[in-house]
């Protein structure tokens, strides 16, 4: 990122530098599942300036992950597969941030310090950017409707935070009968242990980790 973000609400925390999970660091999950790109949509969750300013300027994670996504946004676009975007909006009611006041205050505000999304994964025509109500992506959005539409049931997640918001939406995405594919090295969180936890989580109950390399090969002639 080029430019510093405003701070972000206490609430946040300051993120510590951490070393990202490599491929042969990935728990093996139970489900037996292949990505197949004609299946498949792509899901950036939450990649704006008010979660990420929580990294700082750590040379890692977020620097790689921000250029895993980018190399996943390239690979979904060149093989078709539909594209979204989850955006908070900022100054939200209160009536409608319910239970979210509680835990994380009053969230982010409305300007692009706040709501922008990070400029190297900013969507291209044609993509589509969900408003974002609660921690899974399906929450109050016609997400799902989407992709069944595009033919879909399939859904690669990336982005922050990997035990909050990702993991919500991959276990949903398993309820709702789609493949849930989380890309362990295109996620961030708050730690390497939350981040490894998610992992775990996610490979044990509803969905496949990935490294990017993995997630792009797949479907390549």
């Amino acid at each position: 990122m080029t430019d510093s973000p405003t701070e972000p609400a206490r609430a946040l925390p300051r993120i510590p530098a951490y070393a990202l999970p490599r491929a042969d660091e990935l728990p093996t999950p139970r489900g037996p599942w292949r990505l197949q790109p004609t299946r498949a949509a792509l899901l950036v969750h939450d990649m704006q300036r008010y979660f990420l300013a929580a990294f700082g300027d750590a040379p890692s994670p977020l620097p790689a992950v921000i250029a895993n996504i980018r190399r996943l946004l390239d690979f979904a676009h060149a093989q078709g597969m539909p594209v979204f975007y989850t955006a908070q909006h900022g100054n939200q009611d209160r009536r409608d941030r319910g239970l979210q006041a509680d835990l994380w205050g009053p969230g982010m505000r409305a300007e692009p310090g706040h709501e922008q999304i990070a400029e190297p994964l900013a969507p291209r025509p044609g993509d589509i950017v969900l408003t974002k109500h609660r921690y899974s992506a399906f929450q109050r959005s016609n997400l799902e409707a989407l992709m069944r539409a595009r033919g879909r049931d399939q859904l690669v997640i990336c982005g922050v935070y990997a035990h909050i918001g990702c993991m919500a939406t991959a276990a949903e995405a398993f309820q709702r009968d789609i493949e849930a594919f989380v890309v362990a090295d295109a996620l961030a969180d708050y730690s390497r242990d939350r981040h490894d936890m998610a992992l775990h989580w996610v490979a044990a109950t509803c969905g496949v980790p990935l490294a990017t390399d993995q997630a792009t090969q797949e479907g390549a002639p």
